[in-house]
């Protein structure tokens, strides 16, 4: 392996921030590493042939056959369903990508909206707005069941959080011999068993083939009139129709969606109008420490290849 390391670094705004801060955040961490950035497609097609690795959100097949010197295409999304990963691999281009970057902030939003609901907080700020002082009931999270779905690093964070509250936590995963920081682990075949009577269902799994629409109608009808809905996951997850038709006929206790479907919400769907729903407009993976933590990603992986010679066994490998 070259000592020296040609980092591209491809424009990029995730969540509006500029890229200045990722090359701020690699500046002076990997010794014989040129940084550069390129902005425009004519500033890529220039300087992709040199670069070792080209961090950014996407690459093409068509730049792919002109980046003559890759070795390490770090995605900076999560998500790599959308890249040429056959051609990579075929190129035998390592991929990673930045999973782990929104699990902390993605964990507080979905808690934050769960004891906002779960103390109808709501109701204080429209009293609050209408000037009323009037005391009302309230739950609490203590003593109760939180079944987490999905248990990456997301729903793990989400469940190591919850431990705080004095709750029981269920988790669902696809080998729940895995294991995970929960009580009890259910497969996905097993995910209504999963969800009966417990206080609220956290959903931080990937949209696939399984949990396309696997919060459905019968999952309606299993769970407690009381309990509480919340996607930090994909919209796809949840089943649109039959969530608005569980809120109107008080099936659930409320929801809190940082996702849907579709998205974004129209302005006259049904989902506006509860005042048991919290929509936020996809907003959990949003962070301010982003480019740092992507930088940490960068900075190991970088690191490993040197002292192993290969571009292999990385953090957050996705190819090979």
């Amino acid at each position: 392996m070259a000592e020296d390391i040609e980092i591209l670094i491809i424009q990029q705004k995730p969540h509006g921030l500029p890229v200045q801060g990722l090359l701020d955040a690699l500046a002076g961490r990997i010794e014989s590493a040129t940084l550069s950035l390129a902005k425009t497609e004519s500033e890529v097609d220039e300087q992709l042939p040199d670069a070792t690795v080209v961090v950014g959100p996407t690459i093409s097949a068509e730049q792919l056959d002109r980046a003559e010197s890759l070795e390490l295409f770090a995605c900076s999304y999560a998500g790599t369903d959308h890249l040429p990963l056959a051609e990579l691999a075929e190129r035998g281009v390592t991929v990673t990508n930045a999973g782990g970057v929104h699990a902390s902030n993605a964990a507080e939003q979905a808690i934050g909206g769960l004891l906002a609901l779960t103390r109808d907080l709501f109701r204080a700020r429209r009293q609050q707005s209408d000037g009323v002082w009037q005391n009302f009931q309230s739950g609490e999270l203590a003593g109760g069941t939180v079944t987490v779905v999905g248990l990456g690093k997301i729903g793990a964070a989400i469940a190591e959080r919850l431990h705080s509250f004095d709750v029981t936590i269920r988790g669902v995963r696809h080998s729940p011999g895995k294991g995970g920081p929960v009580e009890e682990v259910y497969g996905y075949d097993e995910f209504e068993q999963a969800i009966v009577d417990v206080d609220a269902v956290v959903l931080a799994c990937p949209l696939t083939e399984t949990t396309s629409n696997l919060v459905g109608r019968s999952a309606f009808e299993v769970v407690h009139p009381e309990t509480i809905l919340v996607n930090v996951a994909r919209g796809g997850v949840v089943d649109t129709e039959a969530l608005v038709h569980a809120l109107r006929w008080n099936d659930i206790g409320g929801a809190v969606l940082d996702v849907t479907d579709p998205e974004p919400l129209p302005p006259e769907h049904p989902l506006w109008d509860f005042e048991n729903v919290l929509i936020t407009p996809h907003n959990a993976g949003y962070t301010p420490e982003y480019y740092e933590r992507l930088a940490d990603i960068i900075d190991e992986n970088v690191q490993r290849a040197r002292e192993s010679g290969e571009w292999t066994g990385l953090q957050n490998q996705i190819v090979p």
